[in-house]
């Protein structure tokens, strides 16, 4: 569900801290937004811990390992899925959900990219 962000132009000027706004093309991409969005809570950052090893657990079992509602783990379930964390799948009522590493890799990839544009380190030509 991520986007890929068309990279700026070599050579860019484009400041962040900078009264002027960068130009659409470079400022990262939606999916790479959603990607950080997801990634912003420590409380989904735990979550996504659940996953390690390619397992996949229900909106229920999530919440009962880490104690919360199963609204509130569904509402963050849903974050991480929109963000490309997690995949779900549907097996009758119960929805199942795991670590999508296709997705994260492809977020990842698009946010090295942003930052060798827009932050490039010192000395960097």
């Amino acid at each position: 569900m991520t986007q890929s962000a068309t990279p700026p132009a070599a050579g860019s000027t484009c400041d962040l801290g900078a009264s002027t706004a960068c130009s659409a093309a470079e400022q990262l991409g939606a999916g790479a937004q959603e990607f950080l969005k997801a990634l912003a809570s420590p409380q989904r950052q735990q979550m996504l811990a659940l996953f390690a090893g390619g397992i996949e657990l229900t909106v229920g079992t999530v919440a009962e390992r880490l104690g919360l509602a199963q609204p509130t783990a569904s509402q963050h379930l849903a974050l991480l899925r929109r963000g490309g964390l997690l995949t779900s799948r549907k097996d009758g009522k119960q929805v199942y959900y795991r670590f999508d590493t296709a997705a994260v890799e492809q977020s990842l990839t698009e946010l090295q990219s942003y930052l060798r544009v827009c932050c490039p380190p010192e000395g960097a030509a």
